[in-house]
């Protein structure tokens, strides 16, 4: 780059050569002009489209959704040179969208054939050998309690009480490296997909299905491996011994979290005692970590009812629930003692997978304490400590009033983001000086270095790990990336469910003010849409940054952050995945 001028705010620059380019695959829709094939990128990013040559189509159609290679983008070109290399569909179908997704964001369709014939070597039948080298819980009251359509099992517990009002509670995680060996097929791959990512209609598993939804996977009335960390705690939940290490388990039971809430809520049960007991230890373990300084951040999850094409039938809220936060408080107990044993050790730091969170942006907390005091909440953001008592303060009053989900997402927004890291900083959001990612190693790679590392300090071998903090670097990039793949799933079922509401009225609230527009999220079903400012003809509104609004300068009306209003529903996009509004006045 050459520099041409810095007179203004940045400086200004020429591009005098590309000596390489961050992508050269694009994901796209091929359309025609005056008779000739162009590619136009679904990424907004991209605002350039492409030529692509007849010989150069492959087999693809205008209105056909396509990956396109770039083959040449000179100087002086107005539409840069591509070609076709695969045909995901046409427009609108649910498969084509929901591949173009995630080849957007990184991921892989499929398994390459070596990683499926190294899944497909791994004996089921678990050895005696294999059985004498490990702690038998096979006796040991042992369930899973998951998702109602989850296959993939990362984590039982076991659970019995013990003389002196003691009790012995085993976190037992699937022992995915026992089978997973270092720089195989299967390794490698699994590093670089790094995580599986959950769609609207489906799981894209780190690992093929032969590993997490067979052998890895903890189902019930069925032996399996286990890395597993093992609590004796007191009725009060303090913990008197832990021990770390591999297990044989025996699950008897597998609950949905629907079926282990109404056990908790009543319901009679043979495993109702110990669901009871370990949902009155977590709730102390919960109560501490609050105290401790730890945010209730509990962000609001849209999922959807489908029908057998995929099509969205009903929108409704996931609840999280008194089950859902047992399970929770053990992983999080589980991961931060795993971080102690391997963090707090004497002597030189070992090598290790730390998931860290930083502090917030002072001038994020600034800009969200002047927001929030518009809605009458004060927040006192002068330590740390203070800063997440305030958040759960506020978090407290927020509940079902009409800006709750407005101000905890942008509350979250402040927040830095959680990383995987060989250099410990502490977990703010958790108020924990050590912690890690343990309790999922069939669905995210950290996990499977964690146990790695946990394994070699625990048979006192020598920890040397050169790639770790590229791994690490990678292993936060795809976790971003899948997030952005499913919170974009999400989208496209809420676009297709409003498609067939054209016309309706709904309530909704202003979840995003710019100076071109009004973002509102209906209450029904958190679908989120755009009113433009100039299809509202009673007024010429002038956006207020500093106060979130905008205000109508014949009238002096107002529409501020927050503000109930009603709508009608007058437009989709699919290919965009837009909703558009106008205001009902």
């Amino acid at each position: 780059v050459l520099l041409i001028s810095r007179k203004k705010k940045k400086p200004e620059g020429k591009v005098l050569e590309v000596i390489s380019r961050a992508r050269d695959t694009f994901i796209g829709t091929i359309q025609k002009y005056g008779g000739e094939p162009f590619f136009i990128p679904d990424q907004k990013k991209t605002d350039v489209d492409f030529h692509i040559p007849q010989a150069k189509m492959s087999t693809a159609v205008t209105g056909d959704k396509v990956v396109v290679k770039l083959l040449q983008w000179n100087p002086g070109m107005t539409h840069p040179l591509g070609e076709v290399i695969k045909v995901l569909g046409k427009v609108g179908e649910n498969e084509t969208e929901m591949q173009s997704i995630l080849l957007e964001c990184g991921f892989r369709l499929e398994f390459p054939k070596a990683v499926i014939r190294e899944s497909e070597s791994y004996p089921e039948h678990i050895t005696e050998d294999e059985i004498l080298k490990r702690r038998d819980f096979r006796d040991v009251l042992t369930f899973t309690i998951d998702p109602e359509d989850a296959k993939d099992f990362d984590d039982a517990i076991s659970y019995q009480e013990l003389e002196g009002s003691l009790y012995e509670v085993g976190i037992h995680i699937a022992d995915v490296t026992h089978y997973i060996k270092p720089n195989s097929a299967l390794d490698k791959e699994a590093l670089i997909r790094a995580t599986s990512v959950y769609l609207v209609d489906r799981c894209v598993p780190m690992l093929p299905e032969k590993l997490s939804n067979g052998i890895c996977s903890l189902t019930p009335e069925n032996d399996k491996l286990c890395f597993s960390v093992v609590f004796l705690l007191n009725d009060e939940g303090q913990i008197k011994n832990e021990w770390f290490g591999k297990t044989i388990i025996h699950s008897q039971r597998r609950f949905s979290y629907e079926e282990a809430q109404e056990v908790l809520e009543g319901k009679p049960d043979p495993f109702s005692q110990p669901l009871h007991n370990l949902n009155e230890i977590a709730k102390r373990l919960r109560q501490q970590r609050f105290k401790n300084g730890a945010i209730n951040f509990d962000s609001v999850e849209v999922k959807f009812k489908l029908d057998e094409s995929a099509s969205p039938v009903s929108v409704f809220v996931k609840e999280r629930r008194e089950a859902n936060m047992l399970i929770e408080d053990f992983m999080l107990l589980a991961n931060k003692k795993v971080a102690e044993f391997v963090g707090k050790r004497k002597g030189k730091p070992l090598p290790f997978v730390y998931r860290v969170h930083d502090l917030p942006d002072d001038e994020k907390l600034k800009n969200f304490s002047e927001l929030a005091l518009m809605f009458g909440y004060k927040l006192n953001f002068s330590t740390p400590k203070h800063t997440a008592h305030s958040f759960n303060k506020m978090m407290d009053r927020l509940h079902g009033k009409p800006e709750q989900y407005m101000l905890e997402t942008l509350a979250i927004r402040t927040m830095a983001k959680a990383i995987y890291t060989s250099t410990n900083i502490g977990h703010y959001g958790l108020a924990f000086d050590f912690y890690t990612h343990f309790t999922s190693p069939i669905r995210r790679y950290p996990d499977m270095m964690v146990h790695r590392i946990l394994e070699k300090v625990l048979q006192a071998e020598k920890v040397h790990e050169p790639d770790l903090e590229s791994n690490c670097s990678h292993c936060s990039e795809m976790e971003r990336n899948a997030a952005e793949a499913e919170r974009t799933s999400v989208k496209l079922k809420q676009v297709e469910y409003m498609h067939g509401r054209i016309g309706d009225v709904f309530e909704g609230f202003i979840s995003g003010v710019t100076d071109w527009g009004i973002f509102v999220m209906t209450e029904d079903s958190y679908c989120e849409g755009l009113i433009r400012l100039d299809s509202i003809k009673s007024d010429f509104f002038v956006f207020d940054q500093k106060k979130h609004a905008v205000k109508g300068m014949r009238t002096g009306k107002k529409f501020m952050l927050g503000d109930k209003v009603e709508v009608k529903l007058i437009k989709t996009n699919l290919a965009k995945r837009t909703i558009d509004f106008i205001l009902i006045e």
